[in-house]
């Protein structure tokens, strides 16, 4: 299986067509005039879970369109960040055509998202320790937008915010998040001693932004840009998107 193109047919559309952008020149998209350049960024694509309703194994590498899913979100995520990672359990070698590193959960028993989200943090810290926020990403969204982190970025610099997370529809979507290196050892102790295990239990002790993402348009009508594969039949959808 081959790396994704960036576009092609069937490939969902980030801005509605006869949609002007509004972005000044020189300055990057999703960014309000004003607002600073963006620090180093990070950032992890999840990969921890069961996949129970996949019927096990790894989601990630189930085919799609001829490339495997997780093949989809790293090009989507590999230029919105300075470094990337996979968080996934189990034997690294899978991933090695991917030749990214692979950070397994430091919390024992597969205790969800948050404990890929500190395997991220940890695997930062020691990686690239100038990064100042961790963009996280699932691994079974092949739509997500390209300028998911520096709109993260730029809005929890406007509001002053401690974390971020995407939206889409009414729904958060707080895989998709953005993590200050700065909560690592907040979110461990999180973990270890309070045995916290949602997301937003998390997130809610802090100033949290949640960023409003639009509709993608696709040939087959208006697509969720956070559309995950979760199912077989999820995965039949995603194909039937990406068909000419």
């Amino acid at each position: 299986m081959t790396a994704p193109s960036e576009s092609g047919p069937g490939t969902p559309s980030e801005r509605p067509s006869g949609t002007p952008s509004r972005v000044p020149p020189g300055v990057p998209p999703g960014v309000p005039p004003g607002v600073p350049r963006r620090p180093k960024i990070a950032g992890v694509i999840l990969a921890g879970g069961r996949s129970r309703r996949m019927g096990g194994g790894d989601k990630c590498l189930q085919p799609l369109r001829g490339e495997y899913l997780i093949s989809r979100v790293i090009a989507r995520a590999h230029s919105q960040v300075d470094a990337l990672a996979i968080n996934a359990n189990g034997d690294p070698a899978r991933f090695a055509d991917f030749r990214l590193p692979v950070v397994a959960d430091s919390v024992a028993d597969f205790a969800g998202p948050l404990a890929g989200v500190l395997a991220g943090l940890d695997w930062a810290a020691e990686a690239a320790p100038d990064s100042v926020w961790l963009a996280t990403f699932a691994c079974d969204a092949p739509f997500f937008p390209h300028n998911l982190v520096i709109r993260l970025w730029a809005e929890a610099e406007e509001a002053g915010a401690d974390l971020a997370c995407a939206r889409s529809r009414g729904r958060d979507h707080p895989v998709f998040g953005l993590w200050p290196l700065a909560l690592r050892d907040a979110l461990h102790r999180a973990l270890v001693e309070d045995d916290i295990r949602k997301v937003d239990v998390f997130t809610a002790r802090y100033e949290l932004v949640q960023v409003e993402f639009p509709d993608l348009a696709s040939p087959w009508g208006q697509v969720d840009p956070f559309f995950n594969a979760n199912r077989p039949e999820d995965l039949a959808e995603a194909e039937r998107i990406l068909s000419p």
